[in-house]
């Protein structure tokens, strides 16, 4: 089980918009190499947080912006915009348990629901933090690192 790095790069981004906004002007370049991450993702994942309407994208002097408040975006909004997870959900299953076997023939119906409910569990807690408390959080850090 693993998220893919597309969602901490996408609540990178959104942070990163938010800090430097006022201050600088926020392209894709500026987005990858705060992130440290490939220019290329950070535009495909900017164009999924674009798609999900969290971020507006303008080729004129305002570059990248946020869509909606901080308060109103979610770390479940994030992760269901960059497709973290398929249809199939969070858990891969093996696709062959050997059905000759006890725990083979059985494991799929003991596993299943409880890896349900782990996800669902998860995001729940997704959905109860906000991006303005990863970005308060953020700019705490920022603060602890200048005194």
């Amino acid at each position: 089980m693993q998220i893919t790095s597309r969602f901490t790069i996408a609540v990178h981004i959104i942070t990163a918009i938010d800090y430097f906004g006022d201050s600088e002007k926020v392209t894709s370049g500026f987005l990858a190499g705060s992130a440290g991450a490939n220019p290329v993702i950070v535009r495909n994942v900017m164009g999924q947080l674009k798609e999900a309407g969290i971020i507006a994208v303008s080729q004129g002097k305002s570059g990248i912006a946020l869509a909606k408040d901080l308060d109103d975006i979610t770390l479940f909004d994030v992760y269901k915009a960059v497709d973290c997870v398929s249809d199939e959900g969070l858990f891969h299953f093996h696709e062959n348990p050997n059905t000759d076997c006890p725990v083979g023939r059985n494991i799929h119906k003991a596993l299943d629901e409880e890896l349900l409910n782990v996800q669902r569990a998860m995001e729940t807690q997704m959905r109860a933090v906000t991006l303005s408390d990863i970005v308060r959080h953020t700019r705490m850090e920022i603060q602890k690192e200048a005194d």
